[in-house]
């Protein structure tokens, strides 16, 4: 009895832990996305086709986006984010370290 009330009181404390750690968007993130799809829409650079991305970032000591991960195989997408994204600030930044995960739409154009 005292192994399967421990065994239960083991997978509660994970649940929680799992649930406490878990990066699902947010209002701040809706706010970091709008920001972050800004700073896109303000380039010249035109794509042939719609691109739908989602990209890992964080954030550094001097409140710089830092690219961790771009989900595209095409070269130049990878480009475009990095040029783009890589070391901008926005107004509103996020917690340092943390990763943040966004799905991102680049229009044609």
């Amino acid at each position: 009895m005292r192994k399967l009330m421990l065994t239960a009181l083991a997978v509660v404390i994970a649940t929680t832990t799992l649930l406490a750690s878990n990066v699902n968007p947010d209002e701040s993130n809706k706010n970091i996305k709008s920001q972050i799809q800004k700073l896109f829409d303000a380039t010249d650079f035109h794509f042939n086709e719609d691109v739908t991305l989602e990209i890992v970032f964080t954030f550094d000591s001097a409140d710089e986006i830092i690219v961790l991960k771009v989900d595209s195989t095409d070269s130049d997408v990878l480009e475009y984010v990095r040029e783009n994204l890589n070391h901008k600030t926005i107004s509103n930044p996020g917690i340092k370290g943390r990763h943040y995960m966004i799905p991102l739409v680049i229009k044609k154009g």
